[in-house]
């Protein structure tokens, strides 16, 4: 099982994220977080990612297709003719 960390709640239902947690989660001041009621019972705290911070996870294509291309490729399939190499 994984560490076990507390902290109190206040008056007005704060409560201060433990520093360990904090680090983990790689949470700094003015941060948001979500939280997950699972059917079960337990709650699950994750950080709140910006979209930028989804900026590099897919690939660009290296090149991009001609119309021309498209539509050779488009009439390959309709035709039932194999596909010839690509061209580099």
């Amino acid at each position: 099982m994984g560490q076990v960390t507390e902290s109190a709640i206040t008056v007005k239902g704060q409560t201060t994220i433990p520093k360990t947690i904090r680090e983990h989660l790689g949470l700094k001041p003015g941060d948001h977080v979500k939280f997950f009621v699972h059917p079960d019972g337990t709650v699950v705290l994750l950080p709140k990612l910006p979209v930028t911070a989804l900026r590099g996870i897919l690939k660009r294509p290296r090149r991009p297709v001609s119309v021309e291309r498209m539509r050779e490729a488009i009439a390959e399939g309709a035709s039932g003719l194999r596909p010839r190499a690509r061209r580099r």
